[in-house]
């Protein structure tokens, strides 16, 4: 008798890495979603991280990792490509592999477990389709290292970068303007950060607000826990593998975007040698260019086409554009390494002496961090890595890179730079505007610090933050909460007045009075029902889009203050008039309620919402942080709609207070899930509208109450 033996399959030792992750790891699902990762090593948990991020939105991990390794184009066609060159300029797949080999062994095994979490993810769901990468590899968080939206790199102009390629030019100065003006219409960037001492709260205890100003759904709400220290809850971007705004039991962390000078243009001298190589003046000497191709694939129709470009690089960095027909070559971090370890160390510190320590690695390179922990210390750091410069020339302009003396001359110590460590006000707070303001009468002064190291530039945002925490007392999370949706908006203080008395002195008809008077009467604070939010919010929108600039650049609030005291009257009226026009062709009325209009609508798992004003949204009250809204509401002007949609602003919100144990409570734009079939997909969009957070699940047992799901990667569920 003959027995027929079927053999198993040998596992290859990545299937074997996936399993002993998978039984080392469990996820707990809690009411809204939110996965608690718990793994017995960090890099459990980051192999959990990561599954439990695919499982949420794959199509935002892959999209990250699509981009930043310069392959978009092959999935978004030929309007990508430079985006693509950009990418391909600041780092090649060779160096990130050789970044990632000479990377220290912990990071490395994170790296790995990385790769696995999302392989395994793909493997155990073959239901899932991605667009471009079907396989992840260790050496891909190299490229997406920071943690920010779009870290420096995307501060170089695609734009430039085409010009230069295709037309051997510099951008047209009518192009670099209307770049400008899109650049002004966009919803300002950035965040807000406030702590609040234990001398002002009801508790003793501090306050962290962290309110960062994203795209919606750019940032998934996570929990992540090993046995070897990590316990970090909050914001995670799509396809990293540390939490970058957030809090652990004794610490927390919120970044704001930074306006310190990080990124410089160096104009080179470039020539030929004998023998025909191509060399730039440095000093007396000639350095050779460093050269290579990149071969761009792109999409074309149902093909995949090929473009070969030269890259060019001098020791400032990669050539990127033109000026005066001369090349320029753009300086930024580029420490992927590091700036991973101090991201991920980050999240592991119990107090001000570790996370000072941490600072000192000094890759967060776009960033401020506002900080407080449970020893009862709340902090400012006004960025992390800031190049020492000779202050003689002004690097707000490219500067001659032929000079050695431009050269950037290290990096300054932590120490050196702004910081803010227990104000005797008992507060401090950074909404993207000058740190000379952080604290008021305790802030650090401009006078004490190179002119690179910050614009002290104020916004509205700040103005509204400031007015509120100089009268504030006896915090707790709520009221810091109703502080952070406060719906008083400074701009329009600035703006509407200005119109009021274009009316007043020009005339106009008995309708477009009582239109005014709606605004005459207006207490300047938006709210689902107010009429004269919507006349200033396309008031104001269409000032900034067709109003008369004056000769001189003003910064964004300097210019909606202009346009409210010192542009004519004349043109203050006839904008204005356009404007109830408008809403009278769109609505029927310009007497049209708020909420009727701005609105919060997510359709589907695309990252691109297809708006329509045909399908159901919800009434929103909340405004753009142009106007000084903290809570920021802002909307994409490509919509093809009448109504306005949110897509970007509060995103991930959350109020944290440290003691004994640390207390949290956080609001997310429409849920945690991209899948539309997920109850998780829109459940948190009342809440989120009307500034309802709901509470953290921290500790275990908390945890477990409010558990929905618990399984190891790889369990049906």
């Amino acid at each position: 008798m003959i027995v027929s033996c079927k053999t198993e399959p040998t596992k290859t030792d990545e299937q074997k890495r996936w399993e002993a992750h998978a039984a080392n790891t469990t996820i707990i699902r809690d009411d809204f979603g939110v996965p608690h990762i718990y793994g017995k090593t960090d890099a459990d948990a980051v192999f959990g991280l990561l599954y439990a991020q695919s499982e949420d939105d794959f199509n935002r991990v892959e999209q990250n990792y699509i981009w930043a390794t310069g392959r978009l184009a092959e999935v978004e066609g030929e309007d990508a490509i430079y985006s693509d060159v950009r990418a391909r300029l600041y780092m090649t797949q060779e160096e990130a592999i050789a970044n990632y080999e000479s990377s220290p062994e912990w990071l490395k095994k994170l790296c790995v477990a990385f790769a696995d979490g999302i392989n395994y993810y793909l493997e155990t769901h073959p239901e899932v389709t991605p667009r471009l990468l079907t396989h992840f590899e260790p050496w891909m968080p190299m490229y997406f290292s920071e943690g920010s939206i779009g870290g420096d790199i995307e501060r170089v102009s695609a734009r430039k970068l085409k010009a230069m390629y295709e037309g051997g030019m510099a951008l047209p100065k009518t192009q670099e303007i209307a770049l400008l003006q899109a650049q002004e219409m966009q919803e300002p960037q950035g965040s807000n950060g406030i702590a609040i001492s234990g001398d002002l709260t009801a508790s003793g205890n501090p306050l962290l607000l962290i309110n960062p100003h994203t795209s919606f759904y750019f940032r998934g709400e996570v929990h992540v826990v090993s046995e070897e220290g990590l316990n970090a809850y909050g914001a995670v971007t799509w396809g990293q593998f540390f939490v970058y705004q957030g809090f652990n039991e004794k610490t927390g962390w919120m970044h704001t975007s930074t306006y310190t000078d990080v990124i410089d243009e160096f104009v080179e001298t470039i020539q030929k040698d004998t023998n025909g190589d191509l060399v730039y003046k440095y000093g007396d000497e000639l350095r050779p260019v460093t050269q290579y191709e990149m071969t761009i694939r792109y999409k074309d129709g149902d093909q995949l086409k090929e473009k070969v470009l030269p890259a060019y690089r001098t020791h400032h960095g990669p050539i990127t554009h033109l000026k005066d027909g001369q090349w320029v070559a753009s300086a930024l971090m580029w420490e992927p390494v590091k700036a991973l370890e101090q991201s991920y160390i980050r999240t592991k510190q119990d107090g001000y002496k570790g996370f000072r320590e941490m600072m000192d690695i000094r890759t967060n390179s776009s960033n401020n961090t506002v900080y407080a922990d449970a020893e009862g210390n709340i902090a400012y750091f006004h960025g992390n890595y800031i190049p020492k410069r000779d202050t003689s020339f002004d690097y707000t302009q490219p500067v001659d890179g032929s000079n050695p003396k431009t050269d950037w001359q290290g990096l300054h110590d932590v120490d050196e730079t702004i910081m803010l460590l227990n104000p005797e006000n008992g507060w401090l707070q950074n909404c993207n505007s000058t740190p000379f303001t952080a604290a008021l009468e305790f802030s650090p002064k401009k006078e004490d610090y190179p002119n690179y190291m910050s614009i002290d530039r104020e916004n509205f945002r700040g103005v509204h933050a400031i007015e509120l925490l100089k009268k504030g007392e006896n915090y707790t999370i709520d009221s810091l909460i109703a502080l952070g949706y406060d719906p008083y908006l400074p701009a329009f203080e600035a703006l509407i007045p200005g119109l009021v008395e274009a009316y007043d002195t020009l005339g106009g008809t008995q309708e477009m009075g009582a239109i005014i008077e709606e605004l005459r009467n207006w207490d300047y604070r938006t709210s689902v029902t107010s009429k004269a939010m919507t006349l200033a919010h396309y008031y104001g929108t269409e000032y900034l889009t067709s109003g008369e600039r004056p000769e001189q650049r003003l910064t964004p609030m300097e210019l909606l203050s202009y346009f409210g005291s010192q542009s004519p009257l004349e043109e203050r009226l006839q904008l204005f008039k356009n404007v109830v026009a408008r809403l009278e062709a769109d609505f029927g009325t310009a007497l049209i309620a708020w909420g009727e209009v701005n609105r919060f609508q997510r359709i589907n798992g695309d990252i691109r919402q297809p708006f329509n004003d045909n399908l159901p949204s919800t009434p929103v009250g909340l405004a753009s942080g142009r106007w000084g809204a903290l809570a920021a509401y802002g909307e994409r002007y490509t919509n093809n709609t009448k109504k306005i949609y949110g897509t970007r602003g509060n995103s991930f919100v959350a109020v944290v207070e440290f003691g004994d144990k640390v207390k949290a409570k956080t609001s997310l734009a429409g849920g945690q899930s991209g899948d539309p079939d997920s109850p998780h997909f829109d459940d948190q969009i009342e809440p989120y509208v009307n500034g309802k957070f709901k509470e953290v699940a921290f500790y275990k047992e908390d945890v477990l109450k409010r558990a929905e799901k618990t399984y190891h990667p790889g369990e049906k569920h």
